[in-house]
């Protein structure tokens, strides 16, 4: 198992990102309760990030457990209010060395989609007892995302073998990952609005902020860079308002599956 320390995920200022994307956590596990009561429950948040939902469940009256390999992510969700009534665990989602059928409810809020799926969707079997619930959202693909259309217009589309987190916000590619372990399968669909008061603003929270962006821009070489930011920048223009505000909207889907057994 790799050393669970400090990971890409450390860098630009992830909570910047979490804290925009909060309210999904909170519906993923809003979902969850309705198939299965929290209250009393044993769940655990898988990438938890900063924990929000590890804490929405806690909130839900459940017994949270919060996992990611980040270890300055779980500090500052360790932080939080309500954070002593969760427990927290540096270790990788897919190896979290947590007992086997421990968990009532295993849940994750743009989280695990960034974890190789096969060794995931194995560990979240391990964990759940028979009948538990997986509850996790997904970004779905959009063709006009100022986040990712860019990137692939600029250095080309990412290779066709191995995984990407879009790929988990496709209905056919999650109930094929499922179908061995999982039963009654749902799947329902929203949109998130993001709201920057300005371009540079915008422009800020992928340089500076949002920790996969950060990552990819100090790859790259200086006119590579230049060009993508220049792609950026197009594409963020594209939604400015007569405020001067950036907003557009992104689909996402929460789904849940209940443990075969």
């Amino acid at each position: 198992m790799p050393d669970p320390t400090s990971t890409d995920w450390a860098a630009g200022h992830y909570e910047a990102v979490g804290e925009r994307i909060a309210g999904i956590a909170a519906q993923v596990v809003a979902t969850v309760d309705r198939t299965r009561a929290l209250r009393d429950a044993a769940v655990v948040d898988l990438a938890c990030g900063t924990g929000s939902a590890a804490l929405a469940a806690a909130a839900a009256g459940a017994r949270a457990t919060g996992v990611d390999l980040t270890a300055e992510l779980i500090a500052i969700a360790k932080d939080k209010p309500g954070a002593d009534t969760v427990a927290w665990v540096v270790a990788d989602a897919a190896h979290t060395g947590l007992p086997t059928a421990e968990f009532d409810a295993v849940v994750s809020n743009m989280g695990i989609i960034f974890v190789e799926p096969d060794s995931l969707v194995a560990e979240v079997a391990r964990l759940l007892r028979p009948g538990g619930i997986f509850g996790f959202s997904s970004w779905i693909p959009d063709a006009d995302s100022p986040f990712f259309t860019p990137i692939v217009e600029t250095l080309g589309p990412p290779p066709d073998s191995g995984h990407s987190p879009d790929q988990w916000g496709r209905a056919d590619v999650l109930r094929a990952r499922l179908a061995d372990g999982f039963d009654d399968i749902t799947i329902g669909t929203g949109s998130h609005t993001w709201l920057f008061e300005s371009l540079p603003t915008a422009m800020a929270f992928l340089t500076n902020e949002s920790p996969m962006h950060v990552n990819m821009l100090g790859r790259l070489d200086d006119a590579q860079r230049s060009a993508l930011l220049g792609a950026f920048e197009a594409a963020f223009g594209r939604h400015v308002k007569d405020t001067g505000q950036v907003v557009f909207d992104s689909p996402y889907l929460i789904a849940t599956a209940r443990r075969r057994g």
